[in-house]
C-alpha cells in the first residue's frame, strides 16, 4: 500500500468531509450575516452579466456530470445500455462543451477580479483564492480531456469510479488500489476537487446552499406608482 496514496486519497476526503458539513453548519449558526454570494455587480457591471451566467451554466453541468460519472454506478449504466467507451465519450463531449463555456465565463470574472481596481479593492484573500483555484480546477479538467483522447475504452475512468465507490462505502484501502493506476493529470483534478470542499465553508460558496427555490412560489410585491 503506497503510503502517499492512503493519506491523499484514502484519509484526505474523510478529514474533508467532517470539515466541509461541520464548517457549514458552524458558520450558519454563529455568522449567518456572511452567508451571501458577495455580489460585485454593483460596483461595475461591465461583462459581469455575461461572465456570471456563463460561470453558472457551465459549473452547474459540470457539477452534475461528475456527480452522474462519479457517485451512480458503471452497473446503471450497463443496465441503460451504455458502455463504458460510450459513456467516456459523453463525458468528453459534453464536459467539453460546458467546460468551455465555464471557462469562458471565469477567464471574465477573474480577469475583473484581479485587474478591475474597484473590485480587486472590495476582495478578500479567500475571495480571490477560491476563484484562482476553481479556475486551476477547470484547467485541470479540460486538460484531461485531452488526455483521455489516449485510452477511448473507458478504463480510466472505470478506475476513478471504483475509486469513488469504495470510499462512499467507507473502504479507502480497496479505494486506493484503483486511484493508483490513474494518469497523474486526473488525481490532480482529484485532489483540488477535494481540497475545494475543505475550503467551501470559509468562502462564499455556501451561497449554494441557499438556492432561491422559494422565489418560484412566492407572492409579487406590490410597488406603488405615484
Amino acid at each position: 500500500m503506497n503510503f502517499f496514496d492512503m493519506l491523499v486519497f484514502g484519509i484526505y476526503p474523510y478529514i474533508v468531509s467532517v470539515i466541509f458539513f461541520c464548517g457549514c453548519l458552524l458558520r450558519y449558526d454563529r455568522n449567518q450575516y456572511t452567508w451571501k454570494a458577495g455580489s460585485s455587480q454593483m460596483l461595475t457591471s461591465k461583462n459581469f452579466r455575461i461572465g456570471s451566467n456563463l460561470f453558472h451554466i457551465g459549473i452547474i453541468m459540470i457539477f452534475a456530470g461528475h456527480f452522474a460519472g462519479l457517485v451512480i454506478p458503471y452497473e446503471v449504466w450497463d443496465w441503460l445500455g451504455i458502455s463504458l467507451p460510450a459513456k467516456q465519450l459523453i463525458a468528453m463531449g459534453v464536459g467539453g462543451f460546458f467546460g468551455v463555456l465555464c471557462f469562458i465565463g471565469m477567464t471574465i470574472l477573474v480577469y475583473r477580479r484581479l485587474f478591475n481596481p474597484r473590485v480587486r479593492a472590495s476582495s478578500s484573500t479567500m475571495d480571490t483564492t477560491i476563484l484562482l483555484l476553481i479556475y486551476i480546477q477547470l484547467i485541470l479538467g479540460i486538460a484531461s480531456i485531452f488526455v483521455s483522447t489516449g485510452h477511448m475504452d473507458g478504463h480510466e475512468m472505470k478506475n476513478l469510479m471504483s475509486w469513488s465507490r469504495y470510499l462512499l462505502t467507507f473502504r479507502p484501502a480497496e479505494a486506493i488500489e484503483f486511484i493508483g493506476e490513474v494518469h497523474w493529470i486526473y488525481r490532480a483534478h482529484v485532489f483540488w476537487g477535494v481540497t475545494l470542499f475543505a475550503l467551501f465553508p470559509f468562502s462564499r460558496l455556501v451561497h449554494i446552499w441557499s438556492v432561491p427555490v422559494k422565489y418560484v412560489n412566492r407572492n409579487y410585491q406590490v410597488v406603488r406608482q405615484k
